[in-house]
């Protein structure tokens, strides 16, 4: 499975190319990083990033692309176009039909150095013994996208086996309900069925007035 990794932001966009082998094994093919002038028109820097991720994507045709997942971590500026950044790498995905997986900074921190606060140093150590680089990628952009790459095709086979238990769960779940619903119609189907006793409770202590009555008419205490 091929892998391609973004680490989302408008001065500097990191992607990176992994393909998995079997086990937890995986190969760095490709990495780089978009850069964009503060300068320019917003609408420019996205139509940048936007056209180098769809080339990366038509050159090496990955089975899926992950995303960091954008949070509040700064000033707004800084966060929304982070956000426009990955919504128009994840447009490029969608036009192509690649699958798109998002991560937030915690999860790929815990997957690749076991603690979800990692730092920059940390992670760039990591990523380049885990992929046996000659020498650690940069800027950390670069090492943030391969790790994300790297994230993914290590979480994903256990979000599937995860997703696959949900749904046999979902499944089983829905024919206990159904069997229940089944068994309450039928019980109400029965109790439809049985003859019931005529008469009110009016009638019946009108019933018993009468024939106390006649007992006494009889001289019969009651």
């Amino acid at each position: 499975m091929r892998v391609m990794g973004v680490d989302p932001g408008l001065t500097r966009c990191g992607l990176a190319l992994i393909e998995t082998e079997p086990g937890r094994a995986v190969t760095a093919l490709d990495v780089d990083v978009v850069r964009t002038a503060a300068d320019e028109p917003l609408e420019r820097r996205l139509r940048a990033v936007h056209e180098v991720a769809d080339e990366w994507m038509g050159v090496h045709a990955p089975d899926v692309v992950a995303i960091e997942r954008v949070f509040q971590r700064g000033e707004v500026s800084t966060v929304m176009g982070t956000a426009q950044a990955a919504g128009v790498v994840a447009l490029a995905a969608a036009y192509r039909d690649i699958p798109v997986a998002f991560h937030t900074p915690s999860e790929v921190k815990a997957a690749i150095t076991g603690n979800g606060r990692a730092d920059k140093k940390q992670m760039t150590l990591m990523i380049t013994r885990i992929l046996g680089l000659q020498k650690p990628p940069s800027p950390a952009d670069a090492a943030d996208a391969l790790a994300l790459a790297v994230c993914h095709s290590w979480r994903a086979p256990m979000q599937r086996r995860l997703s696959a238990l949900d749904g046999r769960v979902a499944r089983t779940r829905a024919g206990f309900e159904a069997r229940a619903a089944a068994s309450r119609q039928a019980a109400a189907a029965r109790e439809a069925a049985v003859p019931r006793p005529r008469g009110t409770g009016a009638d019946q202590e009108r019933a018993r007035a009468a024939a106390r009555g006649m007992a006494r008419a009889k001289g019969v205490r009651w």
